[in-house]
């Protein structure tokens, strides 16, 4: 399958997601608060990074552009629309960067879904402990080890391909050109997520062994979530969870 379906057929799912909550409110509000917790929760793991001058920077895209409770509709859009032109717009790197982005996309989007309707007619918490125990008990009725692991390997490989974009001479240069083409052809969220994301690892990677050593504490930490998440004590889980959370800045 070439780049331009495979990004067409992700953003179609996300969409077909999209419209299903549209038509089930309750699902909706459900994964709405799937997100806002995750979206805390990683503002809580990650609190000493995001005011760190080294790594606050490239924290504060993982959690805008992959862990983020936003409204990501737009750049989807744009992606559906210009995803047969990709290819001749954008060099072949950028455009590997693109797919693997929208293909993480559709089963973030996925799994967060799945986590919505474990908690579908469920109040809203509004004790962090409450709603870390409710997040525990969704995320063991939904599984999907598998996927877990994953997402967390894509969203790794998207930072080194990202960190691997700053070395290709040139390409900053060409994207800043790209710009207004960009923007005209209605790509214009496409080219803020290339250019947030050259900009914030190649600030990094001027610093030798910085990007493996955040990759690898992003791993470290997602990792050991997701075991304790899966294989740990409910209780003391939820306990560690809501600590998280009200570490969040």
């Amino acid at each position: 399958m070439d780049a331009a379906q495979t990004i067409r057929d992700s953003i179609a799912d996300v969409h077909a997601m999209r419209l299903h909550r549209r038509g089930d409110p309750a699902l909706g509000d459900a994964v709405h608060r799937v997100k806002a917790l995750q979206a805390r929760r990683f503002r809580g793991t990650y609190a000493d990074l995001m005011v760190s001058p080294s790594f606050g920077p490239v924290t504060r895209f993982f959690l805008d552009e992959l862990y983020s409770d936003a409204d990501y509709t737009e750049r989807d859009q744009q992606f559906g629309r210009i995803a047969g032109t990709l290819q001749t717009v954008f060099p072949q790197p950028v455009v590997a960067t693109a797919v693997a982005l929208a293909v993480l996309h559709a089963q973030t989007e996925g799994l967060d879904q799945d986590m919505g309707r474990a908690w579908v007619g469920t109040a809203p918490a509004t004790d962090p402990q409450d709603a870390a125990a409710g997040y525990v008990t969704a995320w063991r009725q939904v599984g999907q080890r598998h996927a877990r692991e994953q997402q967390l390997q894509r969203v790794l490989a998207m930072g080194t391909d990202l960190a691997r974009l700053t070395r290709t001479p040139g390409l900053r240069m060409m994207l800043r050109m790209m710009r207004g083409p960009a923007h005209a052809a209605g790509m214009g969220a496409l080219q803020q997520f290339l250019e947030a994301g050259f900009d914030t690892f190649g600030q990094l990677a001027r610093q030798r062994g910085e990007v493996d050593r955040f990759l690898r504490t992003i791993e470290q930490r997602e990792a050991a979530l997701i075991a304790s998440l899966f294989d740990g004590d409910p209780v003391a889980c939820g306990t560690q969870l809501a600590l998280t959370l009200g570490q969040a800045r």
